[in-house]
């Protein structure tokens, strides 16, 4: 994957904001869920953005995207709740794109897939 060129305004907010005082993975890791969490809006609308391996949905599929997975599931990789039959199911954040969702969702969402492109890891 090619790395995008830095944004300033979005390394300063991840640093201070999302991985403030963060010394190690697991630490990270914590604070991207918190500060997604906190940052995210639910529900909001969604749509699938790239295949996964590890999930059933297919470019360009739109969903409602209900809450932050469970803190267990996020220790790797950032995964959202979605509505997907009776139970719902743990999807990467990372092939989401939000459609319909609030300035501060785009923003937290943004942060995200920013972070990655960047090739920073926990």
């Amino acid at each position: 994957m090619k790395l995008i060129k830095a944004d300033e305004a979005r390394e300063n907010r991840i640093m201070m904001e999302a991985v403030v005082d963060c010394y190690d993975a697991g630490e990270r890791a914590m604070g991207w869920y918190y500060y997604l969490d906190d940052k995210l809006r639910f529900p909001f609308t969604a749509k699938c953005v790239a295949r996964r391996e590890i999930s059933p949905l297919e470019p360009g599929d739109e969903i409602e995207v209900l809450a932050m997975a469970s803190e267990d599931e996020c220790g790797r990789e950032m995964f959202v709740r979605i509505r997907w039959g009776k139970r719902g199911l743990a999807v990467p954040l990372a092939q989401l794109e939000p459609v319909s969702a609030d300035s501060q969702t785009e923003e937290g969402v943004g942060d995200w897939h920013y972070w990655l492109k960047r090739g920073y890891v926990f």
